[in-house]
């Protein structure tokens, strides 16, 4: 099992920087969620354009605080003009070598003048993700993305750079149940602020880097189970019986191109309040509110 995420859950979506006042309870709250990542397991999490709300001195103190990477392959020091953080991470499962990186939009930023880019340099998606691949295809059986580019930026990305196997999307916030498959990349995405986890499960029967989704497979073997049981009722008519065979026997070769291919499997689970919290992370939530839930803002000045 791989956890991932592309990004934007230590703050809230930004607008204006933090006021001075609330400064600290945001600080003890982004290192709460990454102590709390920290005991879930994560390995590895894509920084998004709100993860810079305190700027990149922060986010560099925090990622030497995990224990899995902060990845990002665009993100470049403006100064020195070289990468903040990892690009990359190679992980083995069950014998497979995965490649995932991670990608931000230069776009996502409210222009040169925003606080989140001070000291930063956030280079071209596209041209880093065509030099990433070609950089982890030799090393690697699969490449994942942690996209933090937005939906439609993802599916233009997937029909420019062939490679990337599965695009693990955020900042749009869809829940994309049925994901789409642009040119063998996989596009998945579920809705913000890990209000849902999604779940793929990936069978892999071949070493084809193409998949299909087995929801579509199930839709058409419940339609061929129709077609059959309407050609066996004895009202069809001659005309009806000659279209239902020829739908049958496409639907028949479309099953049959399906077999022995890797297949998989997309469930997105809301994260509801009836299950159950791990203890060591209630504990610290817990603490975080007794500690700020009287904090009052203070009195403006007449």
């Amino acid at each position: 099992m791989l956890v991932l995420d592309a990004g934007d859950l230590l703050f809230k979506k930004f607008t204006n920087p933090i006021p001075e006042h609330e400064l600290k309870m945001v600080t003890e709250k982004a290192r709460l969620i990454i102590e709390s990542f920290n005991l879930m397991g994560y390995n590895a999490l894509g920084i998004g354009d709100d993860d810079l709300t305190l700027g990149k001195e922060f986010l560099l103190e925090i990622s030497k605080k995990v224990n899995f990477p902060l990845l990002s392959s665009n993100i470049f020091d403006e100064a020195s003009e070289k990468l903040l953080f990892q690009p990359y991470i190679i992980k083995q499962i069950n014998g497979l070598r995965i490649g995932v990186f991670s990608l931000l939009s230069p776009d996502l930023f409210l222009g040169q003048s925003d606080p989140r880019r001070k000291g930063i340099v956030v280079r071209p998606a596209v041209e880093v993700a065509q030099k990433m691949v070609k950089e982890l295809q030799p090393k690697t059986d699969m490449i994942i993305l942690l996209s933090h580019l937005s939906y439609q930026k993802d599916v233009e990305l997937a029909q420019t750079v062939p490679g990337i196997h599965l695009i693990v999307g955020s900042h749009t916030g869809m829940n994309l149940v049925y994901p789409q498959i642009l040119k063998n990349s996989v596009i998945l995405q579920t809705s913000p602020k890990g209000m849902s986890a999604g779940r793929l499960d990936l069978t892999l029967t071949n070493n084809e880097t193409s998949f299909y989704n087995l929801a579509t497979k199930r839709t058409v073997e419940n339609q061929l189970l129709n077609l059959k049981n309407r050609l066996n009722s004895p009202q069809i008519t001659e005309s009806e019986k000659a279209q239902l065979q020829k739908s049958t026997e496409k639907m028949e070769q479309d099953l049959k191109q399906l077999h022995g291919k890797n297949e998989f499997t997309n469930v997105i689970l809301p994260l509801t309040e009836n299950m159950k919290d791990h203890p060591e992370i209630l504990k610290m939530v817990n603490e975080f509110k007794s500690k700020y839930s009287g904090a009052a803002a203070p009195i403006a000045p007449k």
